[in-house]
């Protein structure tokens, strides 16, 4: 039953795009291939993970079980692996966290979501936390240019979504691992903006004269979204007063410039 229960959120996820519903609906969710310990052939989970920067965290948590899980054994015997994030898909080297690092996190994890507490406590077990670090890139999974631009916001609107959900649902205290969560965004859109800025713009604008204010206001309306990132990192950063506010601002913003990206560039990406 698990394994069809696995399976089912692979195909869902792989249709999808990384969006799934039911039992995973609305988390962060990837797919992660191993090369089992025993057998050598490919396996591949269906893993929920927290964001912690350059790297993300999963946790071997089995639901409470005393074993770990087989995902586990195999990134021990062999910690090459392949994430599916939805858009991408790349090689990463499993790092299991030991010592003070495993637990500091791993209490980073009980704070945003005590299901983490809850079943450490069904097991004499000490629940494993590995991070995957992307080792090898891999472009996205796409058929043209247009087509990759809309998947990669995507992932940026439903992840800056799911912040604002936890945001609003956090209390008067900003908790570790939701002030990660805000900080890694911040990070991966303005590495996004760069790329942007520094290749895809001077190629289109190379290739198509006609479009110079069209870049114009896309790289005025980079330098604003840069500014609410600040003000957002400033937020994050102290007491977290007001962090609501500026992620509905941010939301606002930065939709309608994907908005009218997606709408000018789509079109000649794929001409």
């Amino acid at each position: 039953m698990a394994l069809d229960f696995n399976q089912q959120v692979i195909e869902e996820f792989r249709a999808n795009r990384g969006k799934v519903g039911g039992w995973f609906a609305d988390a962060r969710l990837i797919l992660l291939t191993t090369t089992g310990a025993r057998s050598g052939r490919p396996h591949t989970n269906p893993l929920g993970y927290l964001p912690d920067g350059d790297r993300i965290l999963v946790i071997g948590s089995a639901g409470g079980a005393d074993k770990h899980p087989d995902w586990y054994h195999n990134l021990v015997a062999d910690p090459v692996a392949t994430v599916e994030d939805g858009v991408f898909t790349y090689q990463a080297k499993a790092t299991v966290l030991t010592g003070e690092e495993r637990d500091r996190l791993f209490a980073r994890a009980v704070e945003a979501d005590p299901g983490w507490g809850e079943y450490q406590a069904k097991t004499r077990r000490v629940i494993p936390v590995v991070a995957l670090e992307q080792t090898v890139p891999g472009p996205p999974d796409v058929k043209s240019m247009g087509e990759g631009l809309r998947v990669v916001h995507d992932a940026f609107r439903r992840e800056l979504a799911t912040i604002r959900a936890e945001v609003a649902s956090s209390g008067p205290r900003l908790g570790a691992q939701l002030r990660v969560n805000c900080l890694t965004f911040c990070q991966g859109m303005e590495f996004h903006h760069r790329v942007e800025d520094g290749g895809m713009f001077p190629a289109l604008g190379g290739r198509y004269p006609e479009i110079a204010a069209v870049l114009d206001r896309l790289h005025e309306e980079h330098e604003r979204i840069s500014v609410l990132l600040t003000e957002l990192r400033e937020v994050v950063g102290g007491d977290g007063d007001g962090l609501l506010a500026r992620v509905d601002g941010l939301i606002a913003e930065l939709e309608e410039h994907l908005r009218y990206e997606e709408e000018q560039l789509i079109p000649l990406l794929d001409s």
